[in-house]
């Protein structure tokens, strides 16, 4: 039933899994990075935290999906996507430098912003390639590998930073992270193809004469 689903869902869903699963890895244990690694941190900056990403997605996300309906075409859109997970990783990978709060407050706005970019124009991709009657198992299949994803991740999230520390454990959300937003690019050509030239002969009228001229 899966080989039914076109390549650019498919693509889709696969790079949205990566994301998901990438910050599914520290997500559970944000809280208690903020109080060992945060100069001044605590459970209040943790709140803070998420407040600033989420007022940050929710303020900046509308704006965005107005600005990709209005400029029709799907070339928008993919960059959106890509460069959405691109800030995201980068995000990811700062968070090993970040050691006062007001890092993570910037990092989270980032992070929020990425995220926007990313939910207006995967959406619009995805709502516009979703195969013809199968609306919903192909809805269903992206929330099952991303639930599974997370929750794989958020079961070794603590593990690796227990064993191997905070470094190592945001070096592999980043590289998640990266992934997926090279994901989306294989699927530029689907997206755009190249239009064809047909190189046309110009017909020649044949001049017929007759006996008087």
């Amino acid at each position: 039933m899966f080989k039914s689903i076109n390549k650019v869902i498919k693509t889709l869903i696969f790079s949205d899994v990566l994301l998901l699963t990438g910050f599914g890895f520290f997500e559970p244990i944000f809280a208690i990075f903020i109080v060992d690694r945060i100069q001044g941190g605590n459970i209040e900056v943790a709140g803070f935290a998420m407040a600033v990403y989420w007022l940050t997605k929710s303020i900046v996300q509308i704006p965005f999906g107005r600005y990709l309906d209005k400029n029709h075409g799907e070339k928008d859109d993919l960059i959106f996507i890509i460069l959405g997970f691109g800030l995201v990783s980068v995000v990811a990978f700062s968070f090993i430098f970040a050691f006062l709060p007001w890092h993570i407050y910037f990092l989270e706005i980032l992070y929020g912003i990425g995220i926007a970019m990313n939910v207006a124009g995967w959406g619009a991709t995805f709502t516009r390639h979703i195969d013809k009657g199968m609306e919903a198992f192909e809805w269903s299949t992206r929330s099952t590998l991303v639930g599974i994803g997370a929750g794989v991740a958020g079961a070794l999230g603590g593990v690796i930073a227990h064993q191997f520390g905070f470094t190592i454990l945001f070096i592999g959300v980043g590289i998640f992270a990266l992934a997926g937003a090279l994901l989306p690019i294989l699927i530029w050509k689907d997206v755009f193809p190249k239009k064809k030239v047909a190189f046309k002969i110009p017909k020649t009228k044949a001049v017929i004469h007759s006996s008087k001229d």
